[in-house]
């Protein structure tokens, strides 16, 4: 936090910005809501037509920024599952937001 504000000030909306952007994140989190808890594939299968790479990537920096939890069983197959953090459940509201919006906009 010290290296953000030290680089672009203290700027909620420009820190919630720039810790949630690209298309994929609000989607990802989006279909976590939705499924509460779900396995990568499966999410992969929900977010057609996102590469394995993008979407590692994504996941990735979702889970550093403490808004999502990787859940990894050691077992053959690998398994592995995502879910909200209480953090990142507090997006919720905003998600819900967003589709409203879009349902509204959509046909427009």
């Amino acid at each position: 936090m010290e290296d953000f504000e030290y680089k672009y000030g203290s700027c909620p909306l420009y820190y919630t910005i720039s810790t949630l952007e690209g298309k994929w994140k609000w989607i990802i989190l989006w279909r976590l809501y939705e499924a509460e808890v779900i396995r990568y594939n499966k999410l992969k299968e929900t977010l057609k037509p996102i590469a394995h790479k993008t979407l590692s990537k994504e996941l990735k920096e979702l889970e550093s920024s403490n808004l999502i939890h990787r859940e990894q069983y050691n077992e053959i197959p690998p398994k592995v599952e995502y879910s909200l953090t209480e953090e990142g459940k507090t997006l919720v509201p905003i998600l819900k937001l967003m589709s409203q919006w879009g349902e509204k906009h959509i046909a427009k």
